[in-house]
C-alpha cells in the first residue's frame, strides 16, 4: 500500500513538473500590439498580475515561479508585446530593462518647433507641451549660458531613442547632454551664447561643411564692421517666433520689426534660431580669416556651392549669375 501511495506521489509530482512546464515554455500572449507599463517599486507578484490582466502570460503564478527560480531583478518601464512568446522570453524581457521606445531623428539645423514637431510625429507628447516647457528647461543650462530664453541652440541634432510617455524635461535633459558632450570635444567654455548664436545662422546659410568656416568669417567681418547680418533665417525666426511665418520669405518680410531681423538690426540676433550640429560650431569658435563680406548662400545656388565677395559691387554681379543660372536651371 505504501509504495502504491509513493508511486501515486511521484505520479502527481511528474504531473505537476509538466503542467508548470507547459504553462511557463509554451508561447502565449497577443496577436496584437499590447503595452504594460510597469511602475517603479512594483513587487513581482503585481507585475505578474499586471502582465495575466493584459493577457501577456497565461497564469501570474507561473511567472512568480519562474522568477523564484531565476532570482533577478525586474525593471519598471514600459514593455511592448505583439507576439505570443514562453513565460521565459518575457520574464527576461523584463530582467534586461527591453522597454519599449521611439526612434527620433533631429537633423542639423532644427529649430526648436521642428524638433517639438517632429516629437509629436512620433507620438511623444504634443507640440505644444514641448514648446510650453521650454522657458522652464533654461536651468539645464544655465552654467553654458544664463542669457538662455529657451533651449534653442543646444537641443543637439542626434538620433534619439524616447520612452512614448518621456517628459519634455526628460527629453530635453537627453539633447542637452548630448550638446555638452559636443561642446567639451571642441573646447567650447566661454562666450557660449554668441558662439551658438554664430553657429546657428552658419548651420542655416549652407550644407557644405567645407564652406562653414567661411561663412562664420562673413559674418565676423560684417560684425566688426557694424554692419548688418542681412541674414533671412534670422528674419525667419523671428517670425516663427510670432507665428507669422507663411513658408516662404516676402520682401515685406524682411521690414518687419522683430528682434531676429538682422536687416534692421546690427549684431547678432538675441539667440540661436537652430540647432547647429558639429561642424558649424566648430566653425563658430574658429571663423576661417578673409576679407569676404558678402555671400550668395550654396542653398540658393544652380552651381551647389556658395559666392563669397569682399565688395558689393562684386556680390551684386554674383546675384545676378545666381539669378541668370535659377532662370537657366528652370528653363531645362
Amino acid at each position: 500500500m505504501a509504495g502504491f501511495l509513493l508511486a501515486l506521489f511521484f505520479i502527481g509530482v511528474l504531473a505537476a513538473g509538466a503542467a508548470a512546464a507547459w504553462v511557463i515554455f509554451t508561447p502565449f500572449g497577443p496577436s496584437t500590439e499590447i503595452f504594460v507599463d510597469i511602475a517603479p517599486g512594483s513587487s513581482t507578484t503585481r507585475i505578474a498580475q499586471q502582465l495575466e490582466s493584459a493577457g501577456v502570460i497565461r497564469s501570474q503564478f507561473a511567472f512568480d515561479l519562474w522568477r523564484w527560480v531565476r532570482k533577478g531583478k525586474l525593471k519598471a518601464g514600459e514593455y511592448r508585446f505583439a507576439n505570443p512568446a514562453p513565460v521565459t522570453d518575457v520574464y527576461n524581457r523584463i530582467a534586461r530593462g527591453d522597454v519599449y521606445t521611439v526612434t527620433v531623428t533631429i537633423p542639423e539645423g532644427a529649430n526648436i518647433f521642428d524638433v517639438a514637431t517632429r516629437l509629436e510625429q512620433a507620438g511623444i507628447g504634443t507640440r505644444q507641451e514641448f514648446l510650453d516647457q521650454q522657458g522652464r528647461l533654461t536651468a539645464l543650462i544655465v552654467d553654458l549660458d544664463p542669457r538662455a530664453k529657451s533651449l534653442e541652440g543646444y537641443l543637439f541634432p542626434d538620433t534619439y531613442r524616447f520612452p512614448r510617455k518621456a517628459t519634455p524635461a526628460q527629453i530635453a535633459a537627453a539633447m542637452v547632454h548630448q550638446f555638452k558632450k559636443a561642446a567639451a570635444e571642441i573646447g567650447l567654455k566661454e562666450n557660449v551664447h554668441d558662439v551658438v548664436t554664430l553657429a546657428s545662422l552658419v548651420e542655416r546659410e549652407s550644407a557644405l561643411n567645407s564652406e562653414r568656416p567661411l561663412i562664420a568669417s562673413v559674418f565676423e567681418n560684417r560684425l566688426a564692421k557694424h554692419m548688418p547680418l542681412m541674414t533671412d533665417p534670422s528674419v525667419i525666426y523671428g517670425l516663427e517666433v510670432r507665428n507669422e511665418w507663411r513658408g516662404k520669405i516676402y520682401l515685406s518680410d524682411l521690414t518687419r520689426d522683430t528682434p531676429y531681423n538682422t536687416y534692421l538690426h546690427v549684431g547678432l540676433p538675441p539667440g540661436p534660431v537652430a540647432n547647429p550640429g558639429l561642424p558649424s560650431l566648430r566653425a563658430a569658435l574658429d571663423p576661417a580669416h578673409s576679407n569676404y563680406l558678402y555671400f550668395v548662400a550654396a542653398g540658393a545656388n544652380p552651381q551647389g556651392r556658395s559666392l563669397f565677395s569682399t565688395t558689393l559691387e562684386e556680390h551684386t554681379r554674383n546675384v545676378s549669375g545666381y539669378r541668370h543660372a535659377v532662370k537657366k536651371a528652370g528653363q531645362r
